[in-house]
């Protein structure tokens, strides 16, 4: 491997992010996040697996043809159609990459490729795959010239097999060889000396980077990484506020933090602007509808927050007492621009520039009529209204259905009783349900008037902002058969923010 100090960033918030349960993005949502990825200053952003569905395929295209600086990867499967897909959705890329690869431990093996058609032996089967690697990634050099390979379930392979696989698809043209702990079972010790191995055994390694790829299961990904980069890996692998299926990624902004703040340890340093740390986390959570825990280490509400008595004493007399960083550093800032219904089209368009997000005309327009209307009722329009507003507003699928009139009558003596009229499929239709509560009511109205019958899994509500004036933000979690899709709302009433959830819910089930 080159010598250098340099730690490249791969963030995978866009495809093993949204992997999470219940979270989804739309082609939209996936724009203004890679737009913010890139003044994030990420080396690579994979953008998805353009395999998987047409909307996948065409976020990837859009975010290959807008997005300039980051490399674009894209996912496949060791699968030639997959491939393909890929490379004809990074066609436009200034830089593009393609991620494919294939299961490396017996587990995956056995579990997998348990087919005859993929030998009878464990020893056939493991030399089967190899063969079906190399072409993989002679296919994807096709298509491009950089090709990433993972070795999936890395973490629990056996070493000598995953030696071997490696030096077949470096010898193939793989520029990037990926080493995932896939079901997070590794410990720091163990991972690390996985990578050490990689470099000792494997002798074509000086042509391939070695990117680390941890899953949180044990709450050690992002020490399994850095564990990985002391250990000669020069990419780490990980998302925003460390989302993903299960447990989740290794959280970026911890790994960053960490090889910048103990750079006397590590020796490394990496392009990304951690001053965007605060506002790429905030987006994350509000697009996906998971909220930063308060504790979360780096970008947390309470990471630079001290209350105990003797903290609070030495933090007064030295900052550096009790704290490693600078909220600064990471983009917290204890001053907030605030925006009023005097606030005009420029200034509201200056600010949601600079909160990442770009509106056509028409978009600002609506938003600036739904701006106005919350600012007579708050007076004060913070950030956080504003990116509850956008999504409300500005919604990533088509509206079958839209909220057009809501009324609720409920009390401690009355049965809850809920009105609701609904523009649907170009019709006005309006009736009336009853239930346990109003929320209830108006989704059975809703459920009543739209004839379906989705379930309801989950139901959040938080409080975008402070203060009794607080925009209101729903989430909800729907289900019909094997379709789960989450819907959101925001309102300065919360009962009008669970009825845009629900019909938000409704529009993505499509």
């Amino acid at each position: 491997m080159k010598a250098t100090s340099k730690i490249a960033i791969f963030d995978t918030t866009l495809r093993d992010g949204e992997q999470a349960a219940g979270t989804r993005l739309g082609s939209r949502d996936k724009i203004t996040l890679a737009r913010q990825l890139a003044r994030l200053k990420v080396d690579i952003i994979e953008a998805g697996f353009p395999a998987s569905s047409p909307d996948d395929f065409e976020s990837v295209r859009r975010i290959a043809l807008e997005i300039k600086g980051p490399i674009i990867c894209a996912l496949s499967r060791a699968v030639p159609e997959d491939i393909d897909a890929c490379g004809r959705a990074l066609a436009k890329a200034a830089r593009p990459r393609i991620h494919t690869g294939i299961g490396v431990s017996d587990i995956h093996i056995m579990g997998k490729f348990r087919d005859d058609r993929y030998g009878k032996t464990l020893a056939g089967k493991k030399a089967k795959l190899i063969a079906i690697a190399v072409e993989s990634v002679k296919r994807a050099r096709k298509c491009v010239d950089d090709v990433q390979f993972y070795a999936e379930d890395a973490g629990r392979a056996e070493a000598s097999y995953l030696f071997q696989m490696l030096e077949a698809v470096i010898d193939a043209g793989a520029t990037v060889v990926n080493i995932p702990d896939t079901t997070g079972y590794t410990v720091p010790e163990q991972y690390g000396a996985l990578i050490a191995g990689i470099r000792e055994n494997v002798p074509n390694i000086a042509r391939a980077v070695i990117s680390v790829h941890c899953h949180d299961d044990l709450g050690l990904a992002v020490a399994n990484s850095l564990a990985g980069v002391r250990n000669g890996a020069r990419q780490v692998e990980g998302t925003i506020n460390g989302i993903g299926e299960r447990a989740g990624n290794a959280a970026l902004e911890e790994v960053v933090m960490g090889l910048r703040t103990r750079a006397d340890y590590y020796g490394k340093t990496t392009s990304i602007d951690p001053k965007e740390f605060f506002r790429t986390s905030r987006m994350v959570a509000d697009m996906l509808g998971m909220p930063v825990p308060a504790n979360k280490a780096v970008i947390g509400t309470n990471a630079f927050a001290h209350s105990s008595g003797i903290h609070v004493d030495g933090f007064l007399k030295d900052r550096q007492t009790y704290e490693i960083m600078m909220p600064a550093d990471v983009g917290f800032t204890e001053s907030r621009v605030v925006l009023t219904a005097r606030t005009g089209r420029a200034g509201l368009r200056s600010r949601l520039e600079k909160l990442g997000y770009e509106l056509t005309k028409p978009e600002l327009d609506t938003m600036y009529q739904r701006f106005l209307a919350v600012a007579d009722k708050k007076q004060e329009v913070l950030d956080e209204d504003l990116a509850a507003l956008v999504h409300d507003e500005l919604p990533p699928v088509e509206q079958a259905y839209k909220l057009e009139y809501l009324h609720c009558y409920s009390g401690t003596t009355a049965i809850p009783t809920a009105t609701v009229r609904l523009q649907m499929k170009g019709k006005t239709v309006e009736g009336a349900s009853i239930g346990d509560g109003p929320v209830d009511a108006v989704y059975k109205a809703i459920a009543s008037l739209t004839a379906t019958k989705a379930k309801l899994l989950r139901y959040d509500i938080r409080a975008v902002t402070g203060g009794t004036e607080a925009m209101g933000e729903v989430t909800v979690h729907l289900e019909i058969g094997a379709r789960h899709v989450m819907g959101r709302g925001a309102s300065t009433d919360v009962i009008e923010a669970s009825a845009k959830a629900y019909v938000d819910g409704l529009n993505r089930l499509g």
